[in-house]
């Protein structure tokens, strides 16, 4: 690393108290679980533990706030609604470009917002700087909008024609309240080409933080197959029970609930056992012993393929989406092309076909690179150098333990690409 480069990062990686530290706030959409978006507003708070947390509903009970460092949640009139509205806070999206508008961060020098949907519409003044971890465009608004309106059979009823007026006021608000950020940074280059589509301009990429810390690698795997999630339409999971459907000699297991697990328990054939919701460790242990994971959903980037890696086990996925940046193909897993079973039958042939291919120690390594420890450094990276161009030459000083910086961050501030974080500058 350059003496220059390495000088100017070390005031940012300090644990200084200084007077002329900026103050911060970070706003994220809604608090209702700890989820993929949780696991990055975590690390953000981490790498700014002063800062202050905004939010528009806080649902998170006490014995559960440690990943905001027990934080209190400044939120929007919409958590003054009564308890039985409040739990069912998404039925007043359309007011939350209004709540989120309604944000006083007047007394705010740095704003980082962190969400997929509301949280960057804040308003801001001349001489604060804001930056926004933009996990997506409103998908459902945008790309992904005859999908949803399908899935939620929406899309030729009454109500479908009000869901798409609505749909159509949040793609103009969202196009607008994007222009309000200074510097967006995402967390995928799928979705960077997304931002790049609907918003007409750049993005940085830093991947999403993983605790692979919390997965070992398992190099004795059993002979049978994983899937796992959430079981609503888009994850295919469906698919994935009529793939082994084709395949009686081949056993699957199946983690997870949702609105779909009726119609998958009727499909599912004796090779096939349905283990319904289970605790993390269940699930880390079934990974861990699992041939592979199959993955049949297209996502944004798709944390629980990166966590079966962690422990040694290769994915058969579909070539769509952030898996393409995650999964090595011939060496930490196999792609399929299509959405179907057949598709999905082919490719396990193939992975049969060559499994010396696919060490478990090898494939834990590839995924290394999306360590929390990685994501920190790599945001804090980024977020130091628009301070910098922003205030003229500043240091940005933090409280908080960083790792020390490695190769990776010099060639961030000299604007190369690498697996941890991309500028697009």
């Amino acid at each position: 690393m350059n003496t220059r480069a390495s000088g100017k990062l070390s005031a940012a990686f300090e644990s200084l108290a200084s007077p002329g530290r900026p103050k911060v706030a970070i706003v994220h959409d809604w608090l209702a679980k700890y989820g993929g978006p949780e696991r990055v507003l975590e690390q953000i708070i981490q790498i700014f533990p002063d800062a202050d947390l905004f939010s528009m509903v806080d649902l998170i009970p006490a014995e559960r706030r440690g990943f905001l460092m027990n934080k209190p949640v400044a939120t929007s009139f919409i958590q003054k609604l009564p308890k039985w509205a409040r739990q069912r806070f998404l039925a007043f999206l359309p007011l939350m470009p209004c709540a989120v508008e309604q944000i006083d961060l007047s007394a705010y020098d740095l704003i980082i917002s962190s969400g997929h949907s509301i949280a960057k519409g804040v308003i801001t003044g001349p001489n604060q700087l804001h930056i926004s971890y933009c996990h997506s465009p409103m998908r459902y608004a945008w790309d992904l909008q005859s999908l949803y309106l399908k899935e939620a059979n929406l899309y030729s009823s009454a109500r479908g024609l009000i869901t798409k007026i609505l749909l159509h006021y949040f793609r103009l608000w969202d196009a607008q309240s994007q222009q309000r950020v200074d510097h967006l940074i995402t967390n995928s280059q799928f979705v960077r080409r997304r931002i790049e589509k609907i918003y007409r301009r750049r993005a940085d990429v830093v991947y999403p933080p993983v605790d692979v810390k919390r997965f070992t690698c398992h190099p004795v795997k059993e002979e049978y197959y994983l899937v796992a999630g959430h079981m609503v339409p888009y994850k295919r999971i469906g698919m994935v029970v009529d793939a082994f459907a084709k395949m009686p000699n081949r056993r699957l297991r199946v983690v997870g609930h949702g609105p779909e697990f009726e119609s998958i328990r009727r499909r599912a054939t004796p090779n096939v056992r349905l283990l319904g919701y289970q605790p993390n460790a269940v699930l880390r242990e079934e990974m861990q012993r699992a041939k592979a994971l199959v993955f049949a959903g297209e996502e944004d980037f798709g944390i629980l393929p990166v966590e079966a890696q962690a422990c040694g086990t290769p994915v058969i996925a579909y070539s769509r989406g952030g898996l393409k940046e995650t999964v090595d193909p011939g060496r930490t897993g196999v792609f399929f092309h299509e959405q179907t079973p057949e598709a999905i039958c082919e490719a396990i042939n193939q992975f049969e076909a060559v499994p010396v291919s696919f060490g478990p120690r090898e494939i834990r390594q590839h995924v290394e690179q999306f360590s929390t420890e990685n994501f920190r450094r790599a945001f804090l990276t980024l977020v130091a150098r628009h301070w910098r161009e922003f205030t003229g030459g500043d240091e940005l000083e933090v409280n908080a333990k960083i790792p020390d910086p490695t190769d990776f961050v010099d060639r961030i501030l000299s604007g190369e690409t690498n697996a941890v974080a991309t500028s697009t500058r």
